[in-house]
């Protein structure tokens, strides 16, 4: 599906991921691209830092669906949502979103967005991590329940989405906002132009 937007897509690129945020921030860049959703065990090993497992994960989805497809540029991407130490996925319940939020309220977190740029044929493997620190307001317990209750939290990755109703939450961001939302768009497009998967529209 090609939209209207700055850049065109040459060749064949593959999206290996079927997060429905990354879709959307890509198609809004005017990209044509496939979706082809990665299996990979997303679960860091013993001792593995948060930001070198999202760098990893990213790695793994892009190595999959490279070795079955190398002639195409395949795009891996991978988000983790960090409090301290803590990895923060998505909520279970209702009742875990709420606990998490209110962890997070009046307090800073990092999210860390690996992403892996790959072509077999061509012998590339490009892969980066891109780190946001977000700082939430010291919102209610009301607020944080009346939140909930939308049921936006529950298939977010730290119990929010800053692109949705969840962005009220957000006193303050320090670097990529794309990357929060899943995908660092600046650093992934300056890989894409890089090797001439992508180039932008001419008038």
């Amino acid at each position: 599906m090609s939209l209207s937007g700055p850049f065109q897509t040459f060749g064949r690129l593959i999206l290996a991921s079927a997060s429905p945020r990354r879709k959307t921030l890509l198609h809004g860049l005017g990209l044509d691209f496939e979706i082809i959703e990665a299996r990979v065990a997303e679960r860091p090993g013993a001792g593995e830092p948060p930001r070198e497992f999202a760098q990893r994960a990213a790695g793994d989805k892009a190595s999959v669906i490279s070795s079955q497809n190398p002639s195409c540029w395949v795009l891996g991407a991978d988000t983790v949502v960090v409090h301290g130490d803590r990895i923060l996925g998505k909520p279970k319940n209702s009742e875990e979103a709420l606990s998490v939020l209110l962890t997070l309220a009046g307090r800073k977190h990092q999210v860390h967005t690996g992403f892996c740029l790959k072509n077999a044929n061509e012998k590339v493997a490009v892969s980066r991590v891109v780190t946001t620190e977000v700082s939430f307001f010291n919102f209610s317990p009301e607020i944080a329940a009346a939140y909930v209750a939308t049921g936006e939290p529950l298939d977010k990755a730290g119990a929010y989405g800053i692109q949705g109703s969840g962005g009220f939450l957000v006193e303050k961001i320090d670097g990529s906002y794309s990357n929060v939302v899943g995908l660092p768009l600046c650093e992934v497009i300056n890989e894409l132009l890089h090797y001439k998967v992508v180039m932008p529209v001419q008038g």
